[in-house]
């Protein structure tokens, strides 16, 4: 009976730890059910338009604004089979304030973590997309961009590009080949003349803080651009604060 019993729990264990891992419907994923930064705003429900970025799914909005994608579908008309398309405007009814989803897919290939920002003022993934293709590369060239409130996203939100989602090399840092080895972050702004917002900070924080324990990533091998060996840059800014960003990762 006693043994009946062990094997039991053992099963039972074994279940909600598989269920926990990953959704059927994407990849392993962070999402924080309890932040702790302070410029996570109360949660406060509202109707909102969100604006597709490219390869962006209906599980992975469900899970930034924590709604159920059956309301999404219902609120858009949308069935089963239909696609959403990049630049396209849906609903997302009572949706909660942005919180990080960062995709976790297994790989060896991720040892270092390179930071930037885009030197401009606005930003978005659609937007980039459309100007790094403009410069003949593929895409969005950064694994994941935080924005900084502008083009219609929230300031310190945070988007996966199709490289990260398809697990590509990217095409942000040359440098001793830090594209085939680097997970690129990219904040959207100007960190030349002044420091990113609270919020971008806090989400690039525990961003980085889910990646490099995720892929054993030492806190040696988090640069900035102008770190790498080889780069000639002054990419993320004289402005970016490193030491802060440093030793908030725990």
């Amino acid at each position: 009976m006693k043994n009946f019993l062990k094997y039991t729990l053992v099963f039972l264990c074994l279940i909600t730890l598989s269920s926990c891992a990953s959704s059927p419907s994407g990849p392993v994923v962070s999402t924080p059910r309890d932040i702790s930064p302070a410029s996570y705003y109360p949660l406060i429900r509202q109707d909102i338009y969100h604006v597709v970025a490219p390869g962006e799914t209906l599980w992975r909005i469900s899970k930034t604004y924590d709604v159920q994608i059956e309301d999404i579908t219902r609120a858009n008309r949308l069935g089963n089979n239909d696609e959403l398309t990049r630049g396209q405007s849906i609903l997302i009814p009572s949706a909660a304030p942005v919180r990080p989803v960062i995709p976790l897919f297994p790989s060896r290939k991720w040892r270092y973590i390179i930071i930037h920002h885009t030197a401009t003022d606005e930003g978005s993934a659609l937007l980039l997309d459309k100007s790094h293709k403009n410069r003949g590369w593929k895409g969005l060239g950064y694994d994941f961009l935080i924005n900084n409130g502008t083009q219609g996203k929230p300031d310190g939100h945070i988007e996966a590009s199709l490289r990260w989602i398809h697990q590509e090399d990217g095409a942000h840092c040359k440098a001793s080949n830090m594209n085939a080895k680097g997970i690129g972050i990219a904040i959207v702004g100007n960190c030349s003349n002044e420091k990113p917002s609270q919020k971008q900070l806090d989400t690039l924080v525990y961003t980085v803080n889910v990646l490099r324990k995720y892929y054993k990533i030492p806190i040696s091998n988090i640069m900035g651009h102008r770190d790498v060996p080889g780069a000639n840059t002054e990419c993320p800014g004289n402005s970016f604060p490193w030491q802060e960003f440093i030793r908030r990762l725990k």
